[in-house]
């Protein structure tokens, strides 16, 4: 019958021999000695690498003895058995499964992340990111809504300001407007009260003559008045020209003065004299008391003259100076 023909025993050496656990164990071996080269071993890039079996041989890796222990003493602990010493107990970190250890694809060196779970991402760190992303996006919606809020408030106080300005300068216009009205107004009414206290006071007063025309104003300069300049006003007329009172008064003064020639003052209840100047005739006498439009002389060329003419002053209190008598007869009313 035949049968296969037993292997040839390898020799035996003692460098051959495996100790573990302070016994010696000869059934293992021989091994036949192995140089590792560069084309041989690939990096170990991990915590953990194999190296893969060549030519029949048992690999001769430091991992894979380990491996070997851990099986032996997980079978029944055969080397504390043949030593006779009582087991030792023996403490191991958690090692992925071989078939993890031999993976086509390395962890980066350097990474403590188990070969099993590169590349994979936990439902706890998932969660985590979705969390980190919802706040960001929280935050990111609040700094928005942050921001149209306060453009929107910006734009409420510009318009608020804008029409508070546009308020202002209506109510402004409209007091100015007001205020003009106001004037104007104010105006007219005493323009309307003067034109009817001139209108009730040119019932009480009159212009001197009749039929005239004014040939010298007050002030005006010239060599035919000793002072150099007009002391009157003159109203040239026709000699006999009728002369009235201008207003209600008394004569305090009648007869001839020099260059004035005839001349009449009338008194009036306020102070003021009246001088009429170069008559050709005087009708009244001194203390006469007459009214408005009566009349008192007439008009002549007597005296300092050079035509017919009635030569009038207006003295406020009986001043020895004169005022101007247009301004004082447009006062009362009239318009020479």
């Amino acid at each position: 019958m035949a049968s296969n023909r037993p292997a040839p025993e390898a020799p035996f050496t003692p460098s051959d021999t495996f100790v573990y656990g302070g016994g010696t164990r000869a059934d293992e071996g021989p091994f036949e000695e192995w140089n590792p080269t560069a084309e041989t071993v690939r990096p170990v890039r991990g915590r953990h690498r194999v190296t893969k079996q060549r030519g029949g041989g048992l690999a001769r890796s430091s991992t894979v003895l380990g491996v070997g222990v851990i099986a032996a003493v997980g079978a029944g602990g055969m080397a504390s058995a043949q030593t006779g010493k009582p087991p030792v107990a023996i403490s191991m970190p958690d090692l992925p499964t071989v078939g993890s250890l031999i993976a086509d694809e390395e962890t980066p060196k350097g990474s403590t992340t188990p070969l099993s779970s590169v590349g994979a991402t936990t439902d706890s760190e998932q969660g985590a990111g979705e969390a980190l992303r919802a706040r960001i996006m929280a935050q990111v919606e609040q700094q928005q809504d942050q921001a149209a809020s306060k453009a929107a408030a910006e734009a409420v106080a510009a318009a608020e300001k804008e029409a508070a300005e546009a308020a202002a300068k209506a109510e402004r216009e409209a007091k100015e407007k007001a205020e003009a009205a106001k004037k104007k107004a104010e105006e007219e009414a005493r323009k309307k009260a003067e034109a009817e206290r001139l209108a009730e006071l040119a019932k009480q007063y009159t212009l001197p003559t009749s039929s005239y025309t004014i040939s010298s104003t007050f002030g005006q300069a010239g060599a035919y008045w000793s002072s150099g300049q007009h002391t009157g006003l003159d109203f040239a007329a026709p000699t006999g020209t009728l002369l009235k009172a201008v207003h209600t008064g008394t004569i305090t003064f009648a007869g001839w003065d020099g260059s004035y020639g005839y001349k009449t003052v009338l008194t009036l209840e306020d102070g003021t004299e009246i001088w009429y100047a170069h008559q050709s005739s005087i009708s009244v006498s001194v203390g006469q008391k007459v009214n408005t439009g009566d009349v008192i002389g007439r008009v002549g060329a007597t005296g300092n003259v050079t035509g017919a003419h009635l030569h009038l002053e207006v003295h406020p209190g009986g001043s020895a100076s004169g005022i101007d008598p247009m301004s004082w007869l447009r006062s009362k009313g009239l318009n020479p």
